[in-house]
């Protein structure tokens, strides 16, 4: 992987962007782990604890970034289809 095309996203910490990565797809800084996937673990009952459990080096710290970035996604109005 090319450490130069990883991007933080502007705002956030934890939220990179790198073309190569996960298809290009918002991930976790220094993890292969989609903030999508982050959303659908929570969002299923999973607790931080059970992410670290399941993820070592899981940084618990990313989950209100994670929330945040997911609000202002879902805040952006929808095209007509």
């Amino acid at each position: 992987m090319r450490h130069e095309s990883i991007k933080l996203l502007p705002g956030y910490k934890w939220i990179v962007h790198d073309p190569d990565l996960l298809g290009g797809k918002p991930a976790i800084k220094g993890m292969r782990i989609s903030v999508a996937l982050v959303l659908e673990s929570l969002a299923i009952g999973m607790t931080a604890d059970d992410l670290v459990d399941d993820y070592p080096g899981f940084p618990k710290d990313c989950i209100p970034e994670v929330l945040k970035f997911a609000a202002r996604q879902a805040d952006v109005p929808l095209e007509a289809a």
